[in-house]
């Protein structure tokens, strides 16, 4: 017989510690910005929408329409904000729309 061991982890501790150990996060949190824009923003912005990259806490996404990025540069403040609520804690410092 095998002996048990008594230490037991929550999957979210191995893999929070798995990704810190790993150097993910910079990456995870790259898709998850990709896919609260994409959730967040709905289909009407979404077709606009060419390219969405996250560097150093900026949010670039590049715009195919410049009347869009006109009416979403009003709006910077409370996509910042949408979006870290959505993730959970704060990736996006500054969003520049393209």
């Amino acid at each position: 017989m095998s002996k048990r061991h008594n230490d037991h982890q929550k999957i979210n501790e191995v893999l929070a510690s798995f990704v810190e150990n790993n150097k993910l996060e910079k990456g995870l949190d790259s898709v998850n910005v990709a896919n609260a824009w994409r959730e967040l923003m709905g289909n009407g912005v979404n077709n606009y929408t060419s390219s969405i990259k996250l560097h150093k806490g900026t949010l670039y996404v590049a715009l195919s329409s410049s009347v869009l990025r006109e009416e979403l540069a009003y709006g910077k403040d409370k996509i910042i904000a949408m979006i870290n609520e959505e993730l959970g804690k704060e990736v996006i410092k500054k969003v520049i729309l393209r």
